[in-house]
Formats: structure tokens, C-alpha cells, sequence
């Protein structure tokens, strides 16, 4: 890798940090960028996992909310 891939490499990462800090981290990778200019595969597995787990909990508090209710609507 040369200087120039490393220093952008770097730069990169930083982006991503300063944007995970000031944006929120699941805003930062939900909506804010898909980060193609990183080209670091763990970095890619990490997030994909991380939005998988969010739509995860997302959805199981959803339905846990509509199943309560459903539970407080036949009392």
C-alpha cells in the first residue's frame, strides 16, 4: 500500500468516526452513507451486521408494542 492509500485510508476512517460521533452512529450508517470509498471488507461486514441487528430490534419492539396492545384491546 502506498503513502497516498494510507493517508486516505486513514482519512476515511476518521470521516467515519467524526460522523458516527456528530450524526449518531445509526443514523450514520442507516442513512447518512454506504462508505464505498472504505474498501475494508470487516469494516463492510461490521456494518452490514450492525443494520441487521437494527431492523432486528426494530421490529421485534414493534411487534411486541402491536402484540400488547392486541392483549389490552381484549381485556
Amino acid at each position: 500500500m502506498e503513502n497516498n492509500e494510507v493517508y486516505e485510508e486513514l482519512e476515511n476512517f476518521e470521516n467515519v468516526r467524526y460522523r458516527m460521533k456528530n450524526e449518531g452512529i445509526d443514523y450514520c450508517f442507516k442513512h447518512y452513507s454506504n462508505f464505498e470509498e472504505i474498501k475494508d471488507e470487516k469494516f463492510h461486514e461490521l456494518r452490514n451486521n450492525f443494520l441487521t441487528s437494527i431492523d432486528g430490534i426494530q421490529n421485534y419492539v414493534d411487534g411486541k408494542i402491536n402484540e400488547l396492545n392486541d392483549k389490552i384491546n381484549e381485556i
